[in-house]
């Protein structure tokens, strides 16, 4: 299942490599991801869409991933490359967007053309970029604390405490964990 609860774009593309699979393991998948993602409106055909666009996104997920846990750990000298290849692609136009009219009437997002793979992976890298070089955001950034999930996020909670990617997924796993040990416990 594809989620987009990360709080930036360039996250939630790393979160569909956090595990043992690869969520985007087809252009149909790839496609799916870009419109939950925002990056393209619903129903915009992407032709070019196929094995190259797949392994395209699947090495900026995974420059963006370095990136981000060697900022997190204080190592981020250490992702010298994957810092210069973000940067690159952040270079790239990103797809030209416009208002249309819709059957309803009212104003609805498209793009001007077309969307490539080249301006779609410039719309994540400058995300990234954006992320990383905004003090604010990035004091907000944060690893999952849940067993097994290495999900990052940004922590948005009023009180900056938040300790898991998702309070209904990774949360909920460590509240039924914490029952069992209290129940377990009990029972001895």
């Amino acid at each position: 299942m594809l989620r987009f609860d990360s709080g930036r774009i360039c996250l939630d593309l790393v979160a569909t490599g956090a595990y043992d699979s690869d969520q985007l393991d087809s252009a149909g998948r790839l496609g799916q991801w870009l419109v939950g993602a925002g990056l393209v409106p619903a129903g915009t055909p992407l032709p070019g869409a196929d094995g190259e666009w797949l392994v395209r996104f699947a090495e900026l997920r995974d420059h963006i991933g370095q990136l981000v846990h060697a900022e997190l750990g204080g190592r981020g000298g250490a992702a010298a490359a994957a810092l210069e290849r973000v940067n690159a692609l952040a270079a790239a136009a990103p797809p030209g967007v416009r208002a249309i009219r819709g059957a309803d009437g009212r104003l609805v997002r498209t793009l001007s053309g077309a969307p490539d793979c080249t301006a779609l992976l410039a719309v994540v890298a400058r995300d990234a970029v954006e992320l990383l070089t905004d003090p604010q955001d990035r004091s907000r950034l944060r690893q999952c604390e849940g067993d097994n999930c290495f999900r990052l996020y940004l922590d948005t909670s009023r009180g900056r405490r938040r300790r898991w990617c998702s309070s209904e997924v990774c949360g909920n796993r460590e509240r039924v964990a914490r029952h069992r040990r209290r129940t377990a416990a009990a029972a001895l």
